[in-house]
């Protein structure tokens, strides 16, 4: 089911996380990021509005590591009831994506809480000193629409925010598929 990410303000506190690199032995924490721009993108191996993303994304963060930015890509669905979002199945879904950032499993689900995530894709810009600067969408391309798939709002957002100019005014939510949490573990 289709669903928007949350409302939030922006400033909020970056929360701490450290998680293992779906299917690597590798973890990754966020104070690996600390003193730079940090991008999270909630993400998933299944959900159409993320496969539909998928290749322009990766072209994107390509840039955006380029240019400084920490890219980093969070599956926090249940395995259980959705096997293809599996940590072992991330590796080569981050292949088929074209991902060369740190893609990582919340197990726990406990990061997707603590950011207040709600569907896939959820993306959370943060400033260098960990301040909440873009929460949106990545473009207004759909699935089930004709418009071409750009990131051009979360573009605009990241060179905003590079060049030292005010967040975007006006933001239009994320949209995707709801995270699929275990049973018993939905956010309050």
């Amino acid at each position: 089911m289709a669903m928007t990410g949350l409302d939030l303000p922006l400033g909020t506190p970056l929360p701490s996380f450290r998680l293992p690199w779906g299917g690597r032995p590798e973890t990754w924490s966020s104070e690996q990021a600390q003193g730079k721009p940090l991008l999270v993108l909630f993400i998933c191996n299944h959900c159409p509005y993320v496969i539909h993303i998928a290749s322009r994304l990766a072209e994107l963060a390509k840039k955006w590591q380029e240019q400084g930015v920490v890219v980093v890509g969070i599956n926090s669905n249940d395995p259980e009831t959705y096997p293809d979002d599996a940590p072992e199945k991330m590796p080569a879904e981050a292949a088929r994506a074209g991902y060369d950032f740190p893609y990582l499993f919340d197990a726990e689900q406990s990061v997707a809480k603590a950011f207040r995530a709600a569907c896939t894709p959820d993306i959370f810009l943060f400033d260098a000193t960990g301040k909440l600067f873009y929460h949106g969408q990545f473009d207004a391309a759909r699935p089930k629409n004709d418009l071409p798939v750009t990131g051009a709002d979360l573009d605009a957002a990241v060179q905003a925010l590079l060049a030292g100019q005010p967040a975007p005014s006006v933001v239009q939510p994320c949209m995707g598929c709801s995270i699929k949490w275990r049973p018993g573990n939905e956010p309050q």
